[in-house]
């Protein structure tokens, strides 16, 4: 880092966010095609990604030059901090919107569903057989008179204490071995520092696995999909986006992980291993609500 107080870097003009923009724009479009029964759309989900992972690799070297150029004061490194505070802020509210979404439907829409509260008794027209019970598992029978159904039914639903026990225990073990990480950065111990780093790399790889086979046992044997009424759609919304969530935040400790082997970092700089590491946290607490209100009660 730069020891200069007179003078805010301010980089030269980039591409990398026309170029983000138009990769993910492309990634939904693709994607949303991919959903709708095409197969045109996983080609086009797949030039997105590619196009995505693109702009990563360009954005991430011209950052790391930048750094290593000691073009960043401690000016910039507070506007730095301050930036992976209000993304981490907003990756709060985004889950909270899901949050939200679920706790609606359980506290309010069910109940209401099954009669509660309502004074016309509205329930005995619209669905009278339904039972107000969570999880709401979809039956055959939800469909009207000469309207078929287009949800699935539920067989059951996953477990709290097999594969989602695993994973909370994988997680928490991962922010363990990243602060681990840390205190070794924080003696200049760099073996330390990248063989803890190493281990929270593999242990998101190894919960991301385990997330792939739960979802793959969860459409081929117990029928939960998207398509499953709302548990089946709050379900892969939650655990789907907080998966993308992990996987990305393992490949930045990847990142980390390659410039901590190159000695990038030193025990008073190296704020890109804390704002990974401050990321890799609020995945790991996003987990525990997950874990609590999606498989536990």
């Amino acid at each position: 880092m730069s020891d200069s107080h007179g003078a805010y870097f301010i980089p030269e003009p980039s591409r990398w966010p026309i170029v983000g923009s138009v990769a993910l724009f492309i990634s939904f479009i693709g994607g949303g095609i991919m959903l709708n029964g095409s197969g045109f759309g996983t080609f086009i989900l797949g030039l997105g990604i590619g196009a995505v992972i693109y702009m990563f690799c360009g954005w991430f070297s011209d950052v790391i030059r930048e750094s290593r150029g000691g073009n960043y004061n401690k000016q910039v490194d507070i506007s730095f901090r301050w930036g992976m505070s209000w993304f981490i802020f907003s990756e709060v509210m985004f889950f909270a919107a899901f949050f939200g979404a679920l706790f609606y439907a359980r506290v309010f829409s069910v109940p209401w569903l099954g009669g509660e509260g309502a004074k016309l008794a509205t329930h005995m027209f619209l669905w009278p057989d339904f039972e107000s019970v969570w999880p709401l598992l979809t039956t055959p029978d939800m469909s009207m008179e000469g309207i078929e159904s287009k949800f699935t039914a539920i067989k059951e639903i996953i477990p709290a204490w097999g594969i989602p026990a695993l994973n909370t225990a994988i997680l928490l073990t991962s922010g363990a071995t990243v602060t681990f990480a840390h205190w070794a950065l924080k003696k200049n111990n760099r073996a330390g520092l990248c063989w803890w780093l190493a281990a929270t790399v593999a242990l998101g790889l190894i919960f991301v696995v385990f997330q792939a086979y739960e979802y793959v046992h969860a459409y081929k044997d117990l029928d939960l999909t998207l398509n499953s009424g709302i548990y089946g759609s709050t379900f892969f919304m939650l655990t789907g986006f907080h998966g993308f969530h992990v996987t990305m935040g393992a490949t930045m400790l990847l990142v980390i992980l390659g410039r901590s082997m190159a000695g990038h970092f030193s025990a008073n700089d190296h704020f890109a291993f804390e704002g990974v590491a401050w990321y890799w946290h609020f995945v790991d607490v996003v987990w525990l609500g997950l874990f609590v209100f999606v498989y536990w009660i």
